[in-house]
C-alpha cells in the first residue's frame, strides 16, 4: 500500500466528557492508527480523551509523539509517563510543532481548547497556509451544532463555504481510518479561500 498520510495530530478534550461513546470512538482512533502504521501527534497528557487515544495507539504498538507546554503539563494534563513528551514554552509553539509534525488532524469532541485547535487549521486554511486535511469525528452528533455555526457565518458574509475548506465529517473510527487510508483527501497546492 502507498501510504500518503504517515503523521495524524489528534486534538480532543482533556476530560472524558458526559458520553462513554466519545471515549470508545477516542480508544478505537488509537488502536486504528497504530495497527495502521500511522504516528500519532497529540497534546501529551495522559488524562481524559487525549490519555485513551494514546494509550490505546501505544498498547497497539503505535508510534507517539506528545507536545506539551510546561504550563499544561504542571496544571491540568500530566505528561503521559510511557513516552517522552516534548515540551515547549506555550499553547502557540505547541499547535505549531504538532502543526509541522502532522500530514492530516483529526478533532474528536472536546471544550474550546480543542476548538481552538481546529479553528487554527481551518484559518491556516483561508489564508493559504495549510491545505491539509482536517477530520471532524461527529461521535454522537458533536459537532454537529458547530456546523451549523459555520453555516450561519457563511450566511452572514464572514466566511467561505465550509465546502470550500478541506474538512471532512466523519462519523465513525472506520470511516476515518479509510479516508486516511485512501489519501484522496490530501491537497497538492493550496490557496487562500
Amino acid at each position: 500500500m502507498n501510504q500518503k498520510i504517515k503523521s495524524v495530530a489528534v486534538y480532543c478534550g482533556h476530560q472524558f466528557g458526559n458520553n462513554p461513546e466519545y471515549a470508545r470512538d477516542a480508544r478505537k482512533i488509537g488502536e486504528l492508527l497504530a495497527r495502521n502504521k500511522m504516528t500519532l501527534v497529540f497534546g501529551g497528557g495522559n488524562v481524559g480523551l487525549m490519555g485513551t487515544v494514546s494509550s490505546a495507539a501505544l498498547e497497539n504498538g503505535g508510534n507517539v509523539i506528545g507536545i506539551s507546554t510546561t504550563h499544561v503539563a504542571s496544571l491540568q494534563e500530566p505528561a503521559h509517563k510511557e513516552i517522552d513528551v516534548k515540551i515547549v514554552d506555550g499553547l502557540s509553539p505547541r499547535k505549531e510543532e504538532m502543526f509541522e509534525l502532522s500530514d492530516a488532524f483529526v478533532i474528536l469532541p472536546g471544550g474550546i481548547g480543542t476548538l481552538d485547535e481546529m479553528t487554527d487549521i481551518m484559518t491556516k486554511q483561508q489564508v493559504g497556509e495549510s491545505c491539509k486535511p482536517i477530520y471532524m469525528m461527529n461521535t454522537a452528533k458533536y459537532w454537529e451544532i458547530f456546523g451549523q455555526v459555520m453555516t450561519h457565518m457563511q450566511a452572514e458574509g464572514f466566511m467561505p463555504s465550509a465546502d470550500d475548506y478541506n474538512l471532512h465529517v466523519v462519523n465513525t473510527p472506520e470511516e476515518l481510518i479509510k479516508r486516511l487510508l485512501n489519501g484522496n483527501d490530501l491537497v497538492t497546492s493550496c490557496k487562500a479561500l
